[in-house]
Order: structure tokens, then C-alpha cells, then sequence
């Protein structure tokens, strides 16, 4: 239920499934023509755009860029100068490219926009994880993630150190309050669920108190959330769910900020999920800067 891999190597399954959504984005940014490009700029004009880093962070997002710009104008030449997942610091020279100003300019903003937000994501997702070390709890996403871009910041998040969690409502059961309102009890919500699902599917089950806690574990859930509880009540309740079912997983979420990391990463968790990777992050300063290309140059 918690992965961590990466399948967005040039040309891989995810690259792939991209690729339509880039070019409605791009159409979108378009629309009938760049008008204050066409207006003020050569039609035969060749420049070298320069992608570099304005502060420090954990770099994500540049296959990406490549692709964005390769459905711009497949002539334009990338060079990059960085791989997703490197800790970059301010003035690093990131990806280089050389064509058109044309089709630089028309695929700077959805490149850039790109980048800028992964890199974003991972770089907080690398400050959750760093600040989590001191114990061994995993740090998880959520689904609170932006709408259509969820492949690409749950991508960030692994390429931040992180893992992640069920990718939507299909591929694992958790049972939360209004689940548990509407069923009746906790009881009767997850024997409803281990009825319907198959036996390979896990379910989780939301719980506030150990007493919620304790009755999702007689009932059979394989993992609990324990939902915006004291750190002190977490140690207490993960004491006693480990004497009920030693290889249960267990879960911490909702108001998790990274000066309490360290210490639920140490209350005997194996998860702690932070919504705040994908919905609360901030976009990483990333610029692209023009050098023209003067005659005698080479491409």
C-alpha cells in the first residue's frame, strides 16, 4: 500500500502517459499563437536558453521539461545538466536549450511551471523525510493532491525521499469517520468491507482514541490511522495495538508539521502521511534566462 518507485526514466510508462495532457496544457497556454513573441521576435532568431536554479532545493521534474519542449518544436536540442533528485543550491545550472527563440519562449512557462512545482513538492517532502531519520516511520503523501497532476506530485514525492500512499479510491480500502458514521461502527464498516473486497486488498481504518483503535483490530483491519492524536497518546495507543497484533501497521496523520516529525518518527509508528507535501508546498525558484545565438555559434 506504501510505494516507492520510479518509473519516469526517459521513455518509461509514465513519460508516456503524459504526453496528451502536456499538449492540452500547452494548448492552453497558447491558444491561437504567442502573439507577443510573434510580434517582436524574428521568425529565424536562434537563442541558447539557460535553466538554472534561484535557491536551494531537491531538483524534480526535468524529464518533463524535455518533453515539453520536444512537443514544442522536436528540433529544439535539451542538454540536461542536473537528474531529478539531486540536492541543488542556488545559481546551479539545470538543463540548457538551444533551437528556436521561438519555441523556447512558447514552452518556457509549462516547462518551468512544471519543474518549479515538482521541485517544490520533493524539496519539502526531503525536509519531512530528513527531519524523520532520528526514528523509522516511513513519511507518506495523501490524495491532496492537485487535480490531474496527482502521477506527477505523488512522482515528486518519491524523487523527495518519501513514499506513497493508495493512488485513489480503487486500490485499498480506508475507512474513515463518515464511512464509519454511515456503516454504523467501526465493526460493522470493516466486515462490511472484508465481505465485498477480495482477500488480497488491505483495508485501514481511521481512529481518534485507542477504544477505536482497539475495535478496528478485533474487527480485522490491517492497518490504523491514528488521526490528529497527541503524540503522547499515539506512543500509549501503538504500545497497546503492538500487544493486540505485533505486525499491524501503523499509521500517523493530521497535523503533522515538521517540528513534530522527530518525535512521532520515535512513538512507534511505521507511517506518518502529510497532506501538506502536495497541497501546501512552495513552488522552488527556477529561471530561464536567453543568450542569443550569434553567427559562428553552434547549436
Amino acid at each position: 500500500m506504501f510505494e516507492k518507485h520510479s518509473d519516469w526514466e526517459i521513455g518509461g510508462p509514465a513519460i508516456t502517459a503524459v504526453k496528451q495532457q502536456l499538449r492540452e496544457w500547452l494548448a492552453e497556454d497558447i491558444g491561437s499563437g504567442d502573439i507577443t513573441t510573434m510580434a517582436t521576435v524574428p521568425a529565424g532568431h536562434r537563442s541558447r536558453g539557460i535553466i538554472h536554479a534561484k535557491q536551494a532545493g531537491i531538483v524534480a521534474g526535468l524529464p518533463l521539461v524535455r518533453l515539453v519542449f520536444e512537443v514544442v518544436d522536436e528540433h529544439l536540442n535539451l542538454n540536461l545538466q542536473a537528474y531529478d533528485g539531486d540536492r541543488v543550491e542556488r545559481g546551479t545550472v539545470l538543463a540548457i536549450v538551444e533551437g528556436s527563440t521561438h519555441s523556447i519562449l512558447t514552452g518556457e512557462r509549462l516547462a518551468l511551471n512544471l519543474l518549479q512545482r515538482l521541485s517544490g513538492i520533493a524539496t519539502k517532502t526531503y525536509e519531512y523525510v530528513s527531519a524523520a531519520q532520528g526514528g523509522t516511520a516511513k513519511i507518506v503523501d495523501t490524495r491532496k493532491t492537485t487535480p490531474g497532476h496527482r502521477t506527477l506530485e505523488k512522482y515528486a514525492v518519491r524523487i523527495g525521499g518519501g513514499y506513497n500512499h493508495r493512488f485513489g479510491l480503487y486500490d485499498a480500502v480506508m475507512i474513515k469517520d463518515n464511512h464509519i458514521k454511515a456503516a454504523g461502527s467501526i465493526t460493522a464498516a470493516v466486515q462490511g468491507a472484508k465481505s465485498r473486497i477480495p482477500h488480497t486488498m488491505m483495508i485501514e481504518v481511521e481512529a481518534e482514541t485507542l477504544a477505536q483503535a482497539e475495535e478496528a483490530v478485533h474487527a480485522g483491519a490491517h492497518i490504523i490511522m491514528f488521526d490528529n492524536m497527541s503524540t503522547e497518546a499515539m506512543t500509549t495507543a501503538a504500545k497497546a495495538i503492538r500487544a493486540l497484533a505485533p505486525h499491524i501497521v501503523l499509521e500517523a496523520s493530521g497535523g503533522i508539521v515538521p517540528e513534530r516529525v522527530a518525535e512521532i518518527a520515535r512513538c512507534g509508528v511505521d507511517v506518518i502521511s502529510v497532506g501538506g507535501l502536495t497541497h501546501s508546498f512552495l513552488a522552488l525558484d527556477i529561471s530561464l534566462d536567453l543568450n542569443e545565438v550569434k553567427k559562428g555559434d553552434h547549436l
